[in-house]
């Protein structure tokens, strides 16, 4: 039986300012029916005739796709434009998702229910009680209004509910003694593709308002950990033009480059499309072509490039392998490979199983050392963190190092860390229009004339 039409009319198009997201223009004196079935397939209302889809899995066009059918078997005429039909259909690969075991179903299943998540956060049925940083994985801990209390691991697409519990106080005790050492009240700040997110479900509502002119940038020198992020691309492309013994390779991912050293015991991953605090770097050594890994390192996209220079001049150098093979972490390598930091006066404190050092300035900075992580040399835990901005639990930029990393590499980076010098982009400070300074009007006092004595 053929479902008699409705007279509604939608058109499913690509958002103007956002790559993924998905918008719908309505139209038809039915046109309310449309917008609750789009409602409840994700889509929300920017005004009474558009609706926008914007997803923190950027799955839109495969979810339009089937609020298309939904659409249209419900007798409403839908129209997709040629650049959503295009995104419906470009191939896509999950080559470097942390489930590759997962197929593109199952990828989508684990997203759609981070995306449930994150859309019971935001409209409040879900109340987020502390957060912490697991290793550089955002974690949480919270309660459903009306229900049970979860905890949450990984962000963004990736999250998802680790464990359960049946109160509140059983859920934030059992996150207290996990994380109690890095355990933030509330939720955690937005990232990067949350705020794209709903800037995408409001840049349609209205006209953007006129951008008030910026001023000029001034550059400033600061220390090397306080730098701009500068351009990777350009250091790594040097790096392999300077270093004869090192040769490049691309993977069947176009977004990878590895920089292997003709000894085979040296190498270096490069994410070409990491951004913000993703991994950029992958940095790891080996006894041998055919042995384990010895030790590796990580380095985020935002770390100053003067400093990872400082990384990749130690592998090139041969500090990379110290005078031997790796040992564990003993006094004397810690004592090696902060001695800079002591020299410049950075202060060195003890907090449980964390000796910390951090910048004497203004200026947040730090190098973390995880005595626990140390005596396992296997640990996913990173030995030493050297970091920089805002606070050590959640920095602006990040190196993390395993265990078994040799001490005079350690040294050459905290040496760079503690004297470097780098370049930061800043606005100028807005000044005030000097004071205008009137100059006193002078009243002269009326002349005084004698009178002679009578």
């Amino acid at each position: 039986m053929t479902t008699p039409a409705i007279d509604a009319h939608v058109r499913l198009d690509t958002h103007p300012a956002h790559s993924s997201a998905v918008t719908a223009i309505l139209t038809g004196t039915r046109h309310r029916t449309a917008h609750a079935l789009l409602t409840a397939r994700g889509f929300e209302a920017a005004d009474e005739h558009t609706l926008v889809l914007a997803r923190i899995d950027h799955e839109e066009p495969y979810w339009a796709k089937k609020a298309a059918q939904a659409l249209t078997a419900e007798g409403i005429t839908t129209e997709i434009t040629p650049r959503l039909r295009e995104a419906i259909d470009e191939e896509w690969t999950g080559a470097n998702y942390p489930m590759p075991w997962c197929t593109r179903e199952e990828i989508r299943e684990v997203s759609n229910e981070a995306q449930k998540i994150y859309d019971d956060i935001r409209r409040g049925r879900l109340v987020i009680h502390a957060h912490a940083d697991d290793s550089g994985t955002t974690v949480a801990v919270g309660t459903y209004r009306e229900g049970k209390s979860i905890y949450l691991h990984g962000e963004n697409h990736l999250r998802q509910i680790a464990d359960t519990f049946d109160a509140p106080a059983q859920a934030l005790a059992a996150f207290e003694r996990l994380h109690g050492d890095t355990m933030r009240p509330g939720a955690a700040p937005m990232t990067d593709t949350e705020h794209q997110t709903a800037e995408a479900r409001t840049t349609l509502g209205a006209p953007a308002a006129a951008k008030p002119e910026q001023p000029a940038q001034r550059t400033e020198t600061v220390p090397a950990y306080a730098a701009d992020p500068g351009d990777h691309e350009a250091l790594l492309n040097h790096f392999l033009e300077s270093q004869g013994e090192w040769e490049k390779y691309r993977t069947w991912d176009d977004n990878t480059t590895i920089a292997s050293h003709e000894s085979l015991t040296l190498r270096a991953l490069f994410d070409h499309d990491a951004e913000s605090r993703d991994t950029k770097w992958t940095i790891a050594a080996y006894e041998s072509p055919v042995s384990g890994r010895l030790w590796h390192a990580t380095a985020t996209a935002t770390t100053p490039v003067q400093i990872v220079r400082t990384l990749l001049n130690a592998l090139a150098s041969g500090d990379a392998w110290g005078s031997g093979p790796a040992t564990s972490v003993f006094e004397t390598t810690i004592a090696e490979a902060t001695r800079p930091l002591a020299d410049a006066g950075w202060k060195g404190t003890i907090d449980g199983r964390w000796i910390r050092w951090e910048a004497a300035g203004g200026e947040a900075a730090g190098v973390l050392f995880d005595a626990f992580a140390a005596q396992k040399p296997h640990s996913l835990l990173p030995t030493w963190t050297v970091w920089g901005g805002n606070a050590a639990d959640r920095p602006t930029w990040a190196i993390q190092l395993s265990p078994k990393t040799p001490a005079e590499l350690l040294h050459d980076i905290t040496f760079e860390l503690a004297h470097g010098q780098g370049v930061r982009h800043a606005l100028p400070v807005p000044t005030r229009p000097a004071a205008q300074t009137h100059q006193p009007m002078l009243i002269r006092a009326p002349t005084v004339r004698s009178t002679p004595g009578r």
